[in-house]
């Protein structure tokens, strides 16, 4: 069996037709989902993307494999999807975006050289290439946002777009009179982008999928990684303009929120992407714009789900569709992502299985508390391996898949460290103390915060908006008790003894005396006489004056 491995970028989880939205409608996301599984509870382990998607790959927290923030390299020797599966006979692949930052100088530190197959995938994320574009090809005085070399840009100056940036000249802006109207610009996001919509980004991805898949010789492991519905807010026509202020949702906030906020929380509603969302003419702009972008995401996927069909490859290849955190749109008086309201953490997961296995849980829903990290231990035992529990964090889902009701965790776990933010420069902390962490347990969602900052929590059962939060009084203090016993017991985890399994070390109990070493014996009789043999025999020499 392959596995198509798909992400979107900043898709929120309520932002599909399967999900139920009122006015967008995506037939082929809610085609797999009448295949497979939707999990309807999917936590990732960070809302950030660099981060994020480390969890993703590795199938370990932010905190275990250290990669926390964009830019912070994932440090060699951090085993990734692609070892784990290359163990089990399965080719891993990336088609797309990682966000991943190599760890160069452990690189240097080690003599792995870039070039060389060990040292691209390290600088890879495990994964072989056959194509990275991370997609954020913006520039400004000082330079590139990311220097490396940028495959669409090359595409597009290959079909005769102008210029050193097609990307952030067409592909993600539009046309005001005879000037570029730039998609960082949010007064633009109506407009429609200036590009033939074939030679947009998802278009562009999602051929590069098709032609890496009429080659591949299985079993292999694609992850398709797609950068939209992430900003820059626009699309290319038609999908510019199949949505409008009508279809805007009114803003999920209240001033309760803004009333004492958590010291963290409050430095986020100033910031000035928040200050932008807070503004309704902002929204009714951009949010038009994303539903296009997630539009033209779906009729991509529908385009792939006909070429596998035609190719008799849907048949026997698992379809995983998530994100790798989803969007405040205004929610929250907040925009982007970053802090632990389920608009940003929570993200869209479907899993299609093709084996008969999966059959009787074809077009359900899940509502088990599942984690980002899940899918690595899901895929390696897709692969037909052992999932390697000491090094691999999450748990298979495998078992949802087939119907049963395994044993579950009780509680879910993201972490956040805004060490980088001007947040943390606002609250005026060093980068130790900027970090958060969200305890979920299905009812009661916590946020704890280093620097000595009280708690935030939740009661999504009573207030399953989140506007209410309960730690602002000690009204709650025994479900605050809960709640950090189960952060404490996370936090106890067995997380960095990565080079011995269980099983190793259970059969390594006891062989030490058999290799010669017998400490803390007083005559010998207490272990069996084949171990004291070599100990034993008549004296061959002596050395000490008068010995006996």
């Amino acid at each position: 069996m392959n596995i198509l491995f798909i992400m979107y970028d900043q898709l929120r989880f309520d932002y599909l037709g399967c999900a139920g939205h009122p006015h967008l409608k995506t037939p082929h996301f809610d085609r797999v989902a009448e295949m497979g599984v939707r999990f309807t509870n999917a936590y990732v382990q960070s809302p950030i993307c660099g981060a994020s998607r480390m969890c993703f790959y590795t199938g370990r927290y932010a905190s275990s494999h250290g990669a926390q923030w964009n830019g912070f390299p994932l440090r060699v020797g951090e085993q990734t999807l692609g070892d784990h599966l290359r163990n089990t006979g399965m080719d891993c692949w990336l088609i797309g975006k990682t966000h991943m930052k190599a760890d160069a100088a452990g690189m240097a530190r080690l003599g792995l050289a870039p070039d060389s197959m060990i040292g691209a995938r390290q600088a890879e994320c495990g994964f072989d290439s056959w194509i990275r574009d991370d997609g954020l090809w913006a520039y400004g005085p000082d330079g590139y946002y990311d220097e490396k070399r940028s495959p669409y840009n090359e595409y597009l100056k290959s079909k005769g777009y102008d210029g050193e940036n097609p990307w952030a000249d067409y592909a993600n802006a539009g046309i005001s009179d005879d000037q570029i109207a730039s998609g960082w610009m949010f007064r633009n996001a109506d407009k429609p982008a200036n590009i033939c919509e074939e030679d947009s980004e998802t278009p562009w991805l999602t051929s590069e999928t098709i032609a890496f898949i009429e080659q591949a010789k299985g079993p292999w492991c694609a992850h398709v990684s797609y950068i939209k519905p992430h900003w820059p807010y626009i699309v290319p026509a038609p999908y510019h303009d199949m949505f409008g202020k009508n279809h805007v949702p009114q803003a999920k906030r209240h001033d309760l929120e803004r009333d004492n906020p958590h010291p963290v929380f409050g430095a986020y509603m100033e910031n000035r992407i928040a200050q932008a969302f807070q503004r309704d003419e902002v929204r009714e702009k951009v949010i038009p714009a994303y539903m296009g972008l997630i539009k033209q995401c779906d009729d991509q996927l529908g385009r792939l789900l006909a070429y596998m069909e035609e190719t008799d490859t849907l048949k026997d290849t698992m379809i995983v569709l998530t994100a790798d955190h989803g969007d405040y749109l205004g929610d929250h008086w907040l925009g982007e992502k970053d802090l632990f309201h389920e608009q940003s953490v929570k993200v869209p997961m479907i899993i299609f299985d093709p084996r008969d296995t999966a059959d009787s849980t074809r077009g359900i829903s899940c509502d088990a508390l599942v984690e980002s990290i899940d899918l690595a231990a899901t895929f390696v035992e897709a692969a037909g391996g052992v999932v390697p529990d000491h090094i691999i964090e999450g748990r298979s889902l495998l078992p949802w898949l087939r119907g049963e009701r395994p044993e579950w965790r009780e509680f879910a776990i993201s972490e956040y460290d805004y060490s980088a933010t001007p947040q943390a420069v606002k609250l005026g902390l060093n980068p130790r103390d900027a970090r958060l962490f969200m305890v979920f347990d299905g009812r009661y969602k916590m946020m704890h915060a280093e620097g000595g900052f009280r708690p935030m929590l939740f009661d999504l059962q009573n207030d399953p908006d989140e506007f209410d939060d309960l730690a602002k009084t000690d009204s709650h203090a025994d479900v605050l008790e809960w709640m950090y016993g189960m952060l404490a017991q996370w936090g106890r985890r067995m997380s960095q003894r990565v080079t011995r399994s269980e099983q190793e070390i259970i059969a390594m109990r006891g062989a030490s005396g058999r290799k010669g070493v017998l400490p803390f014996l007083y005559d010998g009789s207490e272990v069996p006489e084949e171990l004291t043999q070599t100990y034993r025999g008549a004296l061959r020499q002596t050395y000490t004056e008068g010995g006996d």
